[in-house]
């Protein structure tokens, strides 16, 4: 097993280890799901691999939470100008389930002989005719003086 790992998630890098819970913007995976986030590196026994193979890091979604509420005023001195607003970001709390176990490779079955193909029938079918333009609508001139 490695030692930390280094994901990335929305745009931002995280330096991981196994068992480790932390905030990250909100996700689209659904609570108790797992998902493999891009992996950038993995490090702690000996040198750091700079180019991990896909699906090296697991994390699972604990739940969907919103941050602490983060408040923002403006003010400008001698003119009464004074702007309130705030907001709460969606957040998403995951844990590292396992870092550095490679995917579980799918036991290959002993080849079996496939079954001789059997030849389609072609359908006597009417090639297509291609599609046509509509005609063009012919101008008439009116004439004064009638």
């Amino acid at each position: 097993m490695a030692g930390y790992a280094i994901i990335s998630l929305g745009g931002k890098q995280y330096r991981v280890q196994e068992g480790q819970r932390l905030l990250v913007d909100r996700l689209g995976t659904a609570e108790g799901k797992t998902f493999t986030p891009d992996v950038l590196l993995v490090g702690g026994n000996g040198k750091p691999d700079l180019r991990p193979k896909a699906g090296l890091v697991t994390a699972r979604v604990v739940g969907h939470v919103r941050g602490d509420k983060i408040r923002i005023a403006k003010y400008r001195p001698k003119t009464g100008y004074r702007r309130h607003t705030g907001f709460r970001a969606s957040l998403s709390q995951i844990e590292i389930e396992s870092i550095g176990a490679k995917q579980q490779e799918k036991p290959k079955a002993e080849a079996k002989p496939k079954a001789a193909a059997k030849p389609k029938p072609k359908a006597a079918a009417k090639p297509k005719a291609p599609a046509r333009k509509p005609a063009a609508k012919k101008k008439t001139e009116d004439k004064d003086g009638a």
